[in-house]
Protein backbone atom coordinates (compact mmCIF):
# COMPACT_ATOMS: atom_id res chain seq x y z
CA UNK A 1 0.00 0.00 0.00
CA UNK A 2 2.90 2.08 0.85
CA UNK A 3 4.50 1.99 -2.98
CA UNK A 4 0.77 3.06 -3.89
CA UNK A 5 1.30 6.45 -2.66
CA UNK A 6 4.69 6.37 -3.16
CA UNK A 7 4.09 6.34 -6.91
CA UNK A 8 1.42 8.77 -6.46
CA UNK A 9 3.78 11.45 -5.18
CA UNK A 10 6.65 10.96 -7.92
CA UNK A 11 3.76 11.18 -10.55
CA UNK A 12 2.97 14.53 -9.34
CA UNK A 13 6.13 15.81 -8.04
CA UNK A 14 7.29 14.45 -12.08
CA UNK A 15 3.78 16.76 -13.26
CA UNK A 16 4.87 19.77 -10.93
CA UNK A 17 7.84 19.92 -12.99
CA UNK A 18 6.91 19.32 -16.00
CA UNK A 19 4.62 22.38 -15.71
CA UNK A 20 6.87 24.79 -13.45
CA UNK A 21 10.02 24.38 -15.07
CA UNK A 22 11.50 27.59 -16.99
CA UNK A 23 13.82 24.96 -20.14
CA UNK A 24 11.81 23.60 -22.90
CA UNK A 25 13.76 20.84 -22.68
CA UNK A 26 13.22 20.14 -19.33
CA UNK A 27 9.77 20.12 -19.66
CA UNK A 28 9.34 17.50 -22.66
CA UNK A 29 11.89 15.48 -20.07
CA UNK A 30 9.41 16.13 -17.48
CA UNK A 31 6.51 14.84 -19.79
CA UNK A 32 8.39 12.22 -20.45
CA UNK A 33 9.08 10.96 -16.88
CA UNK A 34 5.29 11.45 -15.75
CA UNK A 35 3.66 9.48 -18.42
CA UNK A 36 6.11 6.79 -17.45
CA UNK A 37 5.29 6.83 -14.16
CA UNK A 38 1.77 6.99 -15.38
CA UNK A 39 2.41 3.48 -17.35
CA UNK A 40 3.50 2.19 -13.73
CA UNK A 41 0.77 2.97 -12.50
CA UNK A 42 -1.66 1.21 -15.69
CA UNK A 43 0.66 -1.49 -14.80
CA UNK A 44 0.22 -1.77 -11.48
CA UNK A 45 -3.84 -1.42 -11.86
CA UNK A 46 -3.72 -3.99 -14.04
CA UNK A 47 -4.17 -2.35 -17.67
CA UNK A 48 -0.98 -3.49 -19.51
CA UNK A 49 -2.91 -2.90 -22.71
CA UNK A 50 -3.09 0.99 -21.86
CA UNK A 51 0.08 1.35 -20.00
CA UNK A 52 1.65 -0.14 -23.57
CA UNK A 53 0.49 2.45 -25.20
CA UNK A 54 1.11 4.97 -22.76
CA UNK A 55 4.49 3.96 -22.46
CA UNK A 56 5.85 3.82 -26.12
CA UNK A 57 3.36 6.40 -27.80
CA UNK A 58 3.48 9.34 -24.75
CA UNK A 59 6.97 8.53 -22.76
CA UNK A 60 8.53 7.54 -26.43
CA UNK A 61 7.78 9.13 -29.56
CA UNK A 62 5.75 12.73 -28.18
CA UNK A 63 8.79 13.73 -25.81
CA UNK A 64 11.35 12.63 -29.06
CA UNK A 65 9.44 15.16 -30.89
CA UNK A 66 8.88 17.50 -28.59
CA UNK A 67 12.71 17.38 -27.84
CA UNK A 68 13.76 17.30 -31.68
CA UNK A 69 11.73 20.07 -32.41
CA UNK A 70 12.64 22.30 -29.05
CA UNK A 71 15.87 21.56 -30.49
CA UNK A 72 15.89 22.55 -33.41
CA UNK A 73 14.55 26.18 -33.31
CA UNK A 74 15.43 29.12 -33.17
CA UNK A 75 13.35 32.67 -32.68
CA UNK A 76 12.98 34.43 -36.56
CA UNK A 77 12.07 37.64 -37.43
CA UNK A 78 8.91 38.71 -39.58
CA UNK A 79 10.72 38.34 -42.85
CA UNK A 80 12.22 34.86 -42.28
CA UNK A 81 8.89 33.77 -40.98
CA UNK A 82 7.01 35.46 -44.47
CA UNK A 83 9.69 33.28 -46.33
CA UNK A 84 10.12 30.36 -44.74
CA UNK A 85 5.95 29.82 -45.10
CA UNK A 86 6.04 30.82 -48.87
CA UNK A 87 8.78 28.44 -49.64
CA UNK A 88 7.03 25.32 -47.50
CA UNK A 89 3.66 26.14 -49.59
CA UNK A 90 5.39 25.50 -52.53
CA UNK A 91 6.95 22.44 -51.30
CA UNK A 92 3.61 20.88 -49.44
CA UNK A 93 0.78 22.40 -51.92
CA UNK A 94 -0.36 18.60 -52.91
CA UNK A 95 -0.26 17.58 -49.63
CA UNK A 96 -3.87 17.97 -48.73
CA UNK A 97 -4.79 16.50 -52.48
CA UNK A 98 -2.19 13.30 -51.51
CA UNK A 99 -4.35 12.97 -47.94
CA UNK A 100 -7.73 13.06 -49.63
CA UNK A 101 -6.73 10.25 -52.19
CA UNK A 102 -4.85 8.23 -49.70
CA UNK A 103 -8.25 8.73 -47.44
CA UNK A 104 -10.22 7.42 -50.34
CA UNK A 105 -8.67 4.67 -51.27
CA UNK A 106 -8.23 3.06 -47.73
CA UNK A 107 -11.68 3.93 -47.25
CA UNK A 108 -12.55 1.23 -50.40
CA UNK A 109 -10.17 -1.37 -49.30
CA UNK A 110 -11.82 -3.75 -47.58
CA UNK A 111 -9.44 -4.77 -44.50
CA UNK A 112 -9.72 -8.12 -42.80
CA UNK A 113 -9.22 -6.70 -39.70
CA UNK A 114 -11.50 -7.21 -36.63
CA UNK A 115 -12.86 -3.97 -35.20
CA UNK A 116 -15.03 -5.30 -32.10
CA UNK A 117 -14.71 -4.80 -28.72
CA UNK A 118 -12.79 -7.82 -26.72
CA UNK A 119 -14.99 -9.06 -24.12
CA UNK A 120 -14.01 -7.93 -20.49
CA UNK A 121 -11.97 -11.10 -19.69
CA UNK A 122 -11.03 -12.19 -22.84
CA UNK A 123 -7.40 -11.87 -23.43
CA UNK A 124 -4.85 -11.13 -20.36
CA UNK A 125 -1.54 -11.42 -22.51
CA UNK A 126 -1.47 -7.95 -23.99
CA UNK A 127 0.13 -9.61 -27.19
CA UNK A 128 -2.44 -11.55 -27.66
CA UNK A 129 -4.81 -8.76 -27.23
CA UNK A 130 -3.03 -6.57 -30.20
CA UNK A 131 -2.76 -9.23 -32.57
CA UNK A 132 -5.18 -10.72 -32.15
CA UNK A 133 -8.16 -8.38 -30.66
CA UNK A 134 -7.01 -4.68 -31.27
CA UNK A 135 -5.70 -4.80 -34.42
CA UNK A 136 -7.09 -1.34 -35.95
CA UNK A 137 -5.38 0.37 -32.79
CA UNK A 138 -2.22 -1.35 -33.63
CA UNK A 139 -2.36 -0.11 -37.11
CA UNK A 140 -2.99 3.28 -36.06
CA UNK A 141 0.13 3.24 -33.39
CA UNK A 142 2.22 2.31 -36.45
CA UNK A 143 1.19 5.11 -38.49
CA UNK A 144 1.71 7.19 -35.69
CA UNK A 145 5.34 5.93 -35.29
CA UNK A 146 5.97 6.44 -39.14
CA UNK A 147 4.69 10.25 -38.90
CA UNK A 148 6.85 11.02 -35.78
CA UNK A 149 9.96 9.25 -37.52
CA UNK A 150 8.94 10.96 -40.78
CA UNK A 151 8.64 14.26 -38.84
CA UNK A 152 11.90 13.74 -37.15
CA UNK A 153 14.04 13.14 -40.73
CA UNK A 154 11.99 15.87 -42.08
CA UNK A 155 13.24 18.24 -39.52
CA UNK A 156 17.03 17.20 -39.04
CA UNK A 157 17.41 17.67 -42.96
CA UNK A 158 16.19 21.05 -43.15
CA UNK A 159 18.79 21.79 -40.38
CA UNK A 160 21.35 20.10 -41.68
CA UNK A 161 20.43 22.06 -44.99
CA UNK A 162 21.42 25.93 -42.78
Amino acid sequence: MHLNYLILVVLVLAALWTVMTRSLIRAAIGLAATSAVLTIIMFRLNSPLAAVFELSVCAGLISVLFVSTISLTQPLNKEEVLAHMKERLGRFWVLPFLVIAIGLTLSFIQFKLNLRLPAPEAEKDVRAVLWNLRQLDLLGQIIILITGVFGVVILFRERLKK
